[in-house]
């Protein structure tokens, strides 16, 4: 298994691709990847990265993104801070995904907690999908940006 986004193949499933163009990614999206671990979706990702055709940014690098990957458990840091946080690198009218355990998985974060979350740290949640077999998505953006 991958320890970092870069060490990614670039070997996708169909399912995989559908996924991550569910995530409204395109060509020439700059995404960072925040709260990496074991657990993660490398199917998922790996269709991000063929479909914005570039790596996936760790965490670490401080640059400004069009989209932020956050992939978030119950036992990480508070969301409102963690949510706040990756606004930090977003660009104006970007879109923060974030990635938590579906329910009845260890990890899950209810959509009721992310919706209260949310609002507090400046956004706003306009949608959710099914992101992967064990992760749910939840797609955020700046109050001002409901689109």
């Amino acid at each position: 298994m991958s320890n970092s986004a870069s060490e990614r193949t670039s070997s996708t499933s169909t399912l995989a691709n559908e996924l991550g163009y569910n995530l409204g990614l395109k060509k020439g999206d700059y995404v960072q990847e925040v709260g990496y671990d074991d657990d993660v979706d490398q199917a998922l990702c790996e269709a991000i990265e063929n479909i914005i055709g570039d790596k996936i940014a760790d965490g670490e690098e401080d640059d400004v993104y069009d989209v932020i990957l956050m992939w978030w458990r119950s036992d990480d840091d508070d969301l409102i801070d963690g949510l706040v946080d990756a606004q930090t690198t977003l660009k104006e009218g970007g879109v923060v995904w974030l990635l938590s355990p579906k329910a009845n998985r260890p990890g899950h974060i209810s959509p009721a907690d992310i919706s209260e979350a949310a609002p507090t740290a400046g956004m706003h949640v306009t949608s959710t999908v099914s992101a992967a077999d064990d992760w749910a998505g939840f797609r955020l953006v700046g109050k001002k940006n409901y689109s």
